[in-house]
């Protein structure tokens, strides 16, 4: 079956400390976005690293012509580092996900299998933990809790793996510079 297409993509990673990473999250984001069109981009936002992030940007921009670093001077936090991508992306759908490479950027495929007519966006999921009991616990906990306070019908709330429209981002005024700002939506 051949692989689904869509107009165009930009692709957002929040990076803070990521030096270790974010080289392998673009090659593998360059690698799922050919797959799914032939215009996008890559967006990562430097929220103030302190480690060597800077350096293996500029190291690996000069390989990815279609990688842009927004460097915020501090860190402002998570959500922050997710406005300053979300705004500057300029392609019909956005896709984002951690530069931390606790998600894998060639899944990407299968959120934009899963589009399709009356889909607003695509949300991934872990298919399992690698944290200690204590966090799983708390983890369910507050899945559960938030499903039921923001109504919100998805299978893993605290999974930043997402592909939304970018209309429907620049609809939405997000305020938050926490990680809580995916419950804004």
């Amino acid at each position: 079956m051949e692989q689904k297409k869509i107009s165009s993509i930009s692709a957002v990673f929040p990076a803070f400390n990521d030096g270790g990473t974010i080289a392998s999250m673009v090659a593998a984001a360059s690698i799922a976005l050919h797959q799914v069109t032939e215009d996008f981009e890559i967006i990562v936002v430097n929220d103030g690293s302190l480690d060597y992030t800077s350096t293996m940007l500029a190291e690996i921009s000069t390989r990815y012509p279609e990688l842009r670093v927004i460097t915020h001077p501090s860190n402002q936090g998570y959500g922050a580092a997710l406005r300053t991508g979300f705004s500057a992306a300029t392609k019909d759908w956005v896709f984002y996900t951690d530069g931390d490479s606790q998600y894998n950027p060639l899944e990407l495929v299968n959120l934009v299998d899963a589009l399709h007519d009356g889909v607003d966006a695509v949300n991934g999921y872990k298919l399992s933990r690698n944290d200690s009991l204590i966090r799983i616990l708390i983890g369910r906990a507050y899945h559960y809790f938030v499903k039921f306070l923001f109504h919100l019908h998805i299978r893993d709330v605290d999974c930043d793996f997402r592909l939304i429209p970018r209309h429907i981002l620049e609809e939405i005024d997000l305020k938050s510079v926490s990680g809580a700002i995916c419950l804004s939506w």
